[in-house]
């Protein structure tokens, strides 16, 4: 099946054909990091980390550009984020970029993220973005006022097109406060004339002072990719303004496409108040850390929650769905951890009901589904109602061959761990799966000791807890036994 993906610059499903056969060049827009990244981030970059997971797997020879913001991401008020940062805690601001961006990688590196090929930093490319910046004036697109250089969105008639927004339209003072020296309301910063106090300043044509924001990801993306490349990711939150400048700017000042493919991953909401979603956002309070949440549910199960829904779409972040997402992913590998339990003791041979063509039905249905603008929710759907099938074959009166469960253990390690990375890795010879089953048949012997005590509270208990764990009891007359969902 041909790869489909949304293409958001042309709203449309389209055919993803690449610049260069076999190869994709894809920036994403990284963090600003002035503190540790919370779920929302971890949305956006799971999910980037599937797309670049499944074209690799798809042998696409990927190069996967991920800048750092360490300077320009200016608040509202026009206070640098960063310098913000290191104010409140009496900090160099580079030191903050350092804390953070530490942080940042080790909260990705925690969730199974495969690290961008290169992560540069805005203030790494100062040069570059200057020479953008006089290109652009050297074109008549950007204009100098008192130090600072603006894009003069009415020279450029596509400004706009990624989010469907034009200039007529905007009123003044719609994104933020309008300063008297543009000559447009929606023109924005390249460069910012750094006032006294500003620290972080760099030497430039037009005085001391610093890039805007949006002018670092064009520089950096052209200097790694080219003027035009394949894929361009972001958040749906940055459509406007930063990825509509990121386009208009770039175009100008290269005369050609910018990127060819825009994929926008969809906002991680959290409850309010009245229980309506609303987007988590470090501005409103309303964040979990990566690291928190990791404190309370293995990053798979973290990623696990992610792909319930389509990357494209927002998803809401709770107990409640935390806790049904980690259901779902320990019905999933506990059948992952009895095959590879089963494996050690199993006879030779391919015995297995029919198994090993339902797993060539499951890999051309999950393939079929990702080639579908990467539809991990369905992907997840044929392993689960593979598993159905496969705990079967497992809690059966007859033994699966080892080749069989070989097999069984490949597709889900192959699908699931390669591809999704919610599967771990383990040693099909290592103990952990029987330690599980023993601690299971313990629980067992507890639960008929206390119905033998007529202690049916705690009998219920123990298979409601059980059965939370994907663990279903089932009382024969020869005694109980059990099998996972």
């Amino acid at each position: 099946m041909t790869l489909k993906l949304f293409n958001v610059l042309g709203r449309e499903k389209q055919v993803f054909t690449p610049i260069t056969e076999g190869q994709v060049g894809m920036y994403v827009c990284g963090p600003t990091v002035y503190d540790h990244a919370h779920i929302g981030h971890a949305k956006n970059y799971v999910s980037f980390d599937l797309i670049v997971r499944w074209l690799r797997y798809s042998g696409y020879d990927v190069l996967y550009v991920q800048n750092i913001t360490d300077v320009g991401h200016l608040l509202d008020s026009g206070e640098d984020r960063i310098l913000r940062k290191a104010t409140q805690t009496q900090a160099k601001p580079m030191q903050i970029v350092e804390i953070y961006a530490r942080s940042f990688f080790d909260d990705m590196d925690a969730l199974g993220v495969v690290r961008p090929d290169i992560s540069p930093r805005a203030s790494a490319h100062i040069p570059e973005q200057i020479k953008m910046i006089e290109t652009l004036i050297g074109k008549g697109h950007a204009y100098e006022a008192n130090g600072s250089v603006y894009f003069d969105v009415t020279t450029a008639p596509d400004y706009g097109k990624l989010s469907n927004r034009r200039v007529e339209t905007q009123e003044a003072g719609a994104r933020v406060e309008v300063r008297g020296e543009k000559r447009h309301p929606e023109d924005f910063a390249l460069w910012k004339n750094a006032d006294p106090e500003h620290i972080l300043r760099w030497d430039s044509p037009w005085g001391e002072g610093f890039p805007g924001w949006h002018i670092e990801c064009s520089a950096m993306a052209k200097k790694y990719l080219g003027t035009t490349f394949d894929l361009h990711g972001g958040g749906i939150d940055n459509i406007f303004p930063h990825n509509e400048s990121e386009i208009v700017q770039s175009e100008c000042a290269n005369d050609a496409d910018f990127a060819r493919y825009w994929l926008l991953v969809g906002s991680l909401n959290v409850p309010d108040m009245d229980g309506i979603p609303v987007k988590m956002s470090k501005s409103l309070n309303n964040f979990v850390t990566i690291k928190d949440a990791l404190a309370k549910n293995r990053p798979e199960m973290i990623r696990f929650f992610i792909f319930s829904a389509h990357y494209s779409n927002p998803v809401t972040y709770s107990e409640e769905s935390m806790t049904a997402a980690a259901n779902g992913w320990e019905r999933l590998y506990n059948s992952v951890r009895l095959t590879r339990q089963m494996i050690g003791d199993a006879p030779e041979g391919d015995a297995g009901n029919g198994i090993l063509e339902r797993l060539q039905t499951t890999r051309q249905n999950f393939r079929e589904a990702m080639d579908d603008d990467f539809n991990a929710p369905k992907a997840i759907a044929e392993l689960q109602e593979l598993t159905r099938e496969v705990n079967i074959l497992l809690n059966g009166d007859s033994q699966p061959g080892k080749n069989t469960l070989r097999a069984i253990n490949d597709l889900y390690s192959e699908l699931g761990g390669t591809v999704l990375g919610v599967i771990p890795k383990a040693d099909t010879t290592s103990s952990d799966g029987k330690r599980e089953a023993g601690l299971i048949e313990l629980l067992i012997d507890m639960r008929a000791r206390a119905r033998k005590d007529k202690n049916y509270a705690e009998s219920d208990r123990i298979r409601g807890e059980l059965l939370k764990l994907g663990v279903t009891l089932e009382d024969r007359s020869d005694g109980t036994v059990w099998r996972v969902n």
